[in-house]
């Protein structure tokens, strides 16, 4: 799924017992950040869900059968065509209008209450969360998926927004991710210190450490929006949280 995985030490379980560490010694002035999607959750089951119901309603019985593991390069709809068993020429012939399809589904509550949690991380967050630092879901999700993103953070036993946790999230679908995050990050400084921030964009990951260079900033190499970026040398890459 991803092409960061050269980057990963064979060590990189420790990074996460000295993050937990170092919040410890901070309590609840230690800030901890979270992306949600490729992040926290695999949302490749919400994608496989959206199109089995694009197969079932173009009567497309490739399509119908498609499954998360069909996602192998990341969000690139075409990909999971292919390897659903469609040939070239009817990916190019459907690709626009399935796109418009997910495009349409993707960024909503409904779907979002699909994803689940990756490998790990309710136990990690959750060993965050007793530190007694504040966590912090920074996501590019909008505002109206907030209800399906705490249906989905329930059932995937991660922390709930409230208390010591909060959940960031665009005002709408139309502003940009990286200059909403940038922006948010201005109030990250105001919550208390950045202890560490985990995030799936290289381009989010290179901003945090950029911004917060006391930090420990954490890649995870599941996949991503495929924009040709250089991690920052400093980024730790991970490829879950199971430590």
């Amino acid at each position: 799924m991803s092409d960061f995985n050269d980057r990963i030490a064979t060590d990189w379980h420790r990074s996460l017992e000295t993050i937990l560490a170092q919040a410890k010694t901070l309590g609840s002035k230690g800030v901890l950040a979270f992306d949600l999607d490729s992040t926290l959750f695999d949302n490749r089951p919400r994608q496989a869900r959206i199109v089995r119901e694009f197969g079932k309603a173009r009567g497309i019985p490739a399509l119908e059968k498609c499954q998360p593991f069909h996602f192998t390069s990341g969000w690139d709809l075409r990909a999971a065509m292919r390897a659903c068993g469609m040939p070239e020429s009817d990916v190019t012939a459907k690709y626009d209008d399935l796109k418009a399809f997910w495009a349409a589904r993707f960024f909503t509550s409904e779907y979002c209450a699909d994803d689940i949690e990756i490998v790990g991380a309710p136990r990690f967050v959750k060993a965050c969360l007793a530190t007694g630092a504040q966590i912090v879901y920074l996501t590019g999700r909008h505002e109206e998926m907030r209800a399906g993103t705490i249906t989905s953070l329930e059932k995937c036993c991660l922390p709930i927004p409230g208390g010591s946790v909060t959940l960031v999230m665009k005002p709408t679908l139309r502003e940009s991710d990286d200059a909403f995050k940038r922006q948010a990050h201005e109030n990250l400084k105001k919550m208390g210190t950045l202890v560490a921030a985990f995030d799936n964009e290289p381009t989010h990951a290179n901003d945090y450490a950029t911004m917060f260079p006391e930090a420990t900033v954490f890649h995870l190499a599941t996949d991503h929006s495929g924009r040709p970026v250089t991690l920052n040398a400093r980024t730790i890459s991970i490829p879950h949280f199971a430590w």
